[in-house]
């Protein structure tokens, strides 16, 4: 039994007896692997992307450390606000991930089953509420979050605020793209402010928020600047590292630590070798613990991720000195914000722009946005000399993994492209 499942089971057993305990354990295993991060570095990893890990880890174990100064939020909530009220992000698919990487995901899924929500819910959704029903996640402050993109939000924060029996505020972004829709959403978030400090007691300032949305987009263009040169060289990747840069572009972004990392990036790169290996853009999340995935694209240098969407969602094009405004055209001119032929274009700019050799775009459970638009993007990247997989799965919940079909149509697609792992 390997020591992850080992772990997931004494948690598992432990918060049956005592939901207390059962969190503390979580808090200590996942303490011990931050350590194992500063401590023992991968080292075929970039620097940058090292550093990256244990910030990943550190933003989650903050909200079982200090739940009372902590807001549970959606993915693309902007959250430069919650940094100036000095509350953290406390995100539902961030948790899922490392709760399917604690082999935890399992027990959870079978809670909401058993709660009466429907399995046809997202799977990360649906994790982060078993574990909150079964006690494991502790009572935030409030909630936040956007129905941008994602219709289960619409249904896992109520749900959640009922359980906990705390405030919620919703932040409701059309679906077009215009300046008419900008300010709406903009005055929503000047009242996501006054929300924040009430329930904080703190002020936000104008011209601090103007500071940090500087601070984010110095980070927009770092992470942009680094995809590009980035074109040219071997950056050895594993699957993970694409997901936590997603999170952080989303949950941290503001934040000293995050424009630290892209400024890392961005040395870091100069040094790397010259670029080897079939290059896969990926759409949509990514399937971690799968042994079929690992297999082809983890570390390998045969073919490798070399971009991942979800970090590369929101433009840098705003200006800062109008926070809110910047922060609301972000979320109205959002990748996956609309029509899915805005999304399939900015893939494909995206693609291009590190040379991609074909794309992945992966069909996750339950996502119906990314579902629905598979052919419509199958089409449309091939129209552009641009190979596309669609691959189905689940990026979360193993048991709609489907290793078998996965190991055969990935090792398929990359040796039709000249790449994969050698035999």
């Amino acid at each position: 039994m390997q020591v992850t499942e080992l772990f997931g089971k004494y948690v598992e057993r432990l918060n049956r007896k005592n939901e207390k305990m059962g969190r503390w354990l979580l808090r200590i295993g996942w303490k011990a692997q931050n350590l194992r991060y500063k401590v023992l570095p991968n080292k075929e990893l970039l620097p940058a992307d090292n550093y990256l890990a244990k910030l990943m880890m550190d933003t989650m174990i903050k909200p079982l450390q200090e739940p009372e100064n902590s807001v549970i939020v959606s993915v693309f909530t902007p959250c430069e606000l919650l940094q100036e009220a000095g509350l953290n992000p406390y995100n539902v698919e961030s948790f899922s991930c490392y709760l399917t990487a604690s082999e935890l995901e399992g027990s959870c899924l079978q809670q909401t089953e058993d709660s009466g929500i429907s399995g046809t819910l997202c799977s990360y959704h649906r994790t982060f509420i078993g574990a909150a029903e079964k006690g494991l996640l502790p009572k935030p402050k409030c909630i936040v979050y956007t129905n941008l993109t994602c219709d289960a939000n619409l249904v896992t924060f109520r749900h959640l605020a009922q359980l906990y029996q705390v405030p919620i505020f919703a932040i409701d972004v059309p679906m077009e793209q215009n300046e008419e829709n900008v300010s709406y959403v903009a005055n929503q978030l000047r009242e996501l402010t006054h929300f924040l400090e009430e329930q904080t007691g703190k002020k936000i300032s104008e011209e601090a928020l103007k500071k940090r949305l500087q601070r984010s987009k110095r980070t927009l263009e770092n992470y942009e600047q680094f995809q590009k040169l980035r074109a040219d060289r071997y950056v050895p990747a594993d699957l993970v590292t694409p997901l936590y840069a997603g999170m952080t572009q989303n949950i941290l972004l503001g934040t000293e630590e995050e424009e630290f990392y892209t400024k890392q990036l961005l040395e870091d790169v100069k040094k790397a070798p010259k670029a080897r290996g079939k290059r896969i853009y990926w759409m949509h999340t990514i399937p971690f613990w799968s042994e079929a995935v690992k297999k082809e694209l983890r570390l390998n240098e045969n073919a490798q991720i070399v971009g991942c969407e979800l970090s590369q969602v929101c433009e840098p094009d705003f200006d800062p000195d109008s926070p809110y405004e910047a922060m609301a055209k972000r979320m109205v001119y959002h990748a996956l914000n609309g029509s899915v032929t805005r999304r399939i274009e900015r893939g494909i700019r995206h693609a291009r722009e590190v040379r991609a050799d074909g794309v992945v775009w992966f069909g996750h459970w339950g996502c119906k946005h990314t579902l629905g638009g598979a052919q419509i993007a199958k089409k449309k990247f091939e129209e552009q000399e641009l190979p596309l997989l669609i691959l189905d799965g689940d990026g979360c919940d193993r048991s709609h993994g489907g290793e078998g079909q996965t190991a055969t149509r990935l090792g398929a697609f990359l040796e039709m492209l000249g790449g994969g792992t050698d035999e």
